[in-house]
């Protein structure tokens, strides 16, 4: 992709991949956002550096390296989940990320708890193999 830097004063135009089209349209968006905040001081407070460094932080904290190198531990995990079958990792993204109970996993899938605690421990012990072969490469 293509996108139009302002750099001293001139427009130069360069190829981005879509990871760091997508990082600085975000920064993009939420520069726009503190420029609306301070034009309308809509919530009475002064715009002063406290809003800037509380509100501003999310997103300019992350620099675009450490946001390709989340992207890039991202596809490993999801790599690691490909590798499971569709009911294991239905059940784990459930526990691990919408932080349901196993009881209540076990209702929407209609399985029982025990079925679903062997799903979740088979999954995590495919974590702790990928992990653990990482870190002797």
């Amino acid at each position: 992709m293509e996108v139009t830097i302002n750099y001293n004063g001139q427009a130069v135009t360069v190829e981005v991949t879509l990871e760091v089209y997508e990082f600085l349209d975000r920064a993009d968006h939420k520069t726009e956002n503190l420029f609306h905040e301070q034009r309308r001081h809509w919530d009475g407070r002064e715009f002063d550096e406290y809003i800037i460094t509380t509100e501003g932080v999310g997103a300019y904290g992350e620099t675009p390296e450490e946001y390709l190198c989340h992207m890039e531990a991202l596809h490993e995990l999801m790599a690691v989940l490909d590798t499971c079958t569709e009911a294991q990792r239905r059940r784990f993204l459930l526990y691990a990320l919408d932080g349901l109970s196993l009881a209540e996993i076990g209702v929407l899938c209609g399985c029982s708890k025990v079925a679903v605690y062997q799903s979740v421990a088979a999954v995590r012990k495919k974590f702790i193999n990928f992990f653990e072969n990482r870190l002797n490469e």
